[in-house]
Parts: C-alpha cells; structure tokens; sequence
C-alpha cells in the first residue's frame, strides 16, 4: 500500500503560500459583504479550497495569483447571496410528506448507506487531529474560532488545518 505524505506535501503547494499570504486580505474583503463572521470564514474556506483544487495556480505570475483570488471571492460571494435568495418556502405538512416517503424507498437507503460507509472508510484513514477537527466543524458545528479556543491554537492555523483536512478527505473518498 502507498504511504500518503498529506499535510507534508499541502504545505509545499501554492495553494498554501497564497493562503498564507492572502488568507486576511480574503477574509476581511468577504467580512464586509456577508451578514456574520462564519459565514464569512466558510466562503473564505471555499475560495482556497478551489485554490487547492487549480492545478496551474503556480503556473501564474503574482498579479494573476491574486486577481484569480479576487475573482473567486467573488464568485463565492454572488454564490452565497443566490442561494439566500432560493430558498423557498413550504408547508410543515409538505416536508414530512417528503421525508417520509424518501425514507421508506430502499434504493435511496441503500444508496446513503453506502455514501456514509465510503465516508467513515476515508475519516478513518485520516490522522488522529485531521479527525478531531471534522468531528469539531462538522459533528458539533463549531466554527474555526471555537475550534481554535478549544485545541489551544491559533484560529488561522485551524482554518488552514481545515482546509488541508477536507481536500485529504476529498482524495481518500474518491479511492475508497
């Protein structure tokens, strides 16, 4: 079995300088254009996470780096007010009509049972501390600062943490 280098090689990667380098800029810029703090650290967190995701990021000169950015945050941003503004209103009685009938039809069971099962596989291969921050974010909700307070380190390093433990999830989930 192939031994992963994971963090090791995320830090060497361009995506990571630039969150190094742009992480404030990106945060404040979308801190005065979205309603709360959290809302902005998960746009920010997208942004990078599509940094990660670009494999000619390095292939660009500064000044592109950093319009590129720009233009994610954007992007990001114009992504978050559209969804704001689908959300749709409906009855009590027409979501538990659905529910219910969702629930009861084995093939959609089977098929989230066999997505949760892919999921598990993949946090299991996971470092102990990679765990640790997707059960903190996404088991008890919290938020980089709470996470940051609770782990005793500082809130950029829990969100670049963050950021290198979901693209690790995201690799592991597509072998498995």
């Amino acid at each position: 079995m192939q031994q992963r280098s994971g963090a090791a090689s995320l830090d060497e990667s361009p995506a990571a300088g630039l969150y190094e380098r742009y992480a404030r800029t990106v945060l404040t810029y979308l801190r005065r254009r979205l309603p709360s703090r959290e809302d902005a650290e998960d746009a920010m967190l997208e942004v990078f996470l599509a940094a990660f995701e670009r494999d000619s990021l390095s292939a660009l000169s500064e000044q592109e780096r950093s319009a590129w950015l720009q233009q994610v945050a954007r992007n990001k941003l114009i992504d978050y007010y559209r969804r704001s503004t689908r959300r749709s209103t409906v009855t009590l009685e027409e979501v538990e009509e659905t529910l219910f009938d969702e629930a009861r039809d084995p093939e959609q069971m089977a098929l989230r049972h066999e997505e949760e099962r892919r999921l598990r596989a993949a946090i299991r291969q996971m470092p102990p501390f990679q765990q640790e921050i997707l059960r903190l974010r996404f088991g008890l909700g919290l938020r980089c600062t709470q996470i940051a307070d609770q782990l005793g380190k500082r809130e950029g390093a829990v969100r670049m943490a963050l950021l290198r433990t979901l693209t690790l999830l995201r690799a592991l989930y597509e072998e498995v």
